[in-house]
């Protein structure tokens, strides 16, 4: 069993806009026993390229095998794995929180709504019982908040998963920092490589 030290892996690849791309890649990582921590899918700029984010845990030599992978399928064009880049990272979610408290009937929703301003969240929707929050940032910020609220009772969440793009653009592709993989497109699908966003 190897020692190989665990990290975390954030990688974008820009994929063809078109049917079944999000299953290849899904498949192609269960395939071959990888777990995905976050899978996100949007579109960019560009009509005919979309961007996955997707967050895995693994060994470099694991992520180095997964960076391999996602090239050799067809509709990716551009794999950047950003763990040695600076990045901006954001997650998104929306928590629904409990403010019923038997030690504190009055009180709980002020604590909830004074650690989420704390949190630089903002409350989306008021109910008797329970009051939902929106909050922004890294995973590591929401998961802190979490661990501050649970105690109230979370009643219901959903997030978005990691979004990520390298800081300044000049970050993708220098030695120590992004690694960029473009697969071979045919240039009769009318993708200019060089118009490629960075990241």
């Amino acid at each position: 069993m190897s020692n190989a030290p665990i990290h975390r892996h954030i990688i974008a690849a820009l994929v063809t806009n078109e049917p079944g791309v999000l299953a290849q890649v899904a498949g192609m990582f269960a395939a071959r026993g990888f777990n995905i921590d976050s899978l996100v899918v949007g579109r960019t700029e560009n009509p005919e390229l979309s961007r996955m984010t997707i967050v895995v845990l693994g060994s470099d030599a694991v992520l180095e095998q997964v960076r391999k992978q996602l090239e050799k399928l067809v509709p990716v064009v551009q794999v950047v794995d950003f763990h040695h880049a600076a990045v901006v990272e954001r997650d998104l979610a929306l928590v629904s929180i409990s403010t019923q408290q038997d030690d504190k009937p009055a009180g709980a929703r002020t604590d909830i709504l004074q650690i989420t301003d704390l949190f630089r969240g903002a409350v989306v929707d008021v109910a008797a019982d329970r009051v939902m929050v929106k909050l922004e940032g890294t995973e590591e910020k929401i998961g802190a908040f979490l661990d501050l609220v649970r105690p109230f009772g979370i009643l219901d969440m959903a997030r978005t998963g990691v979004i990520a793009m390298a800081r300044g653009g000049s970050a993708v592709g220098k030695p120590g920092r992004a690694r960029v993989a473009v697969a071979p497109v045919n240039k009769e699908e009318g993708i200019d490589l060089s118009a490629l966003p960075p990241g």
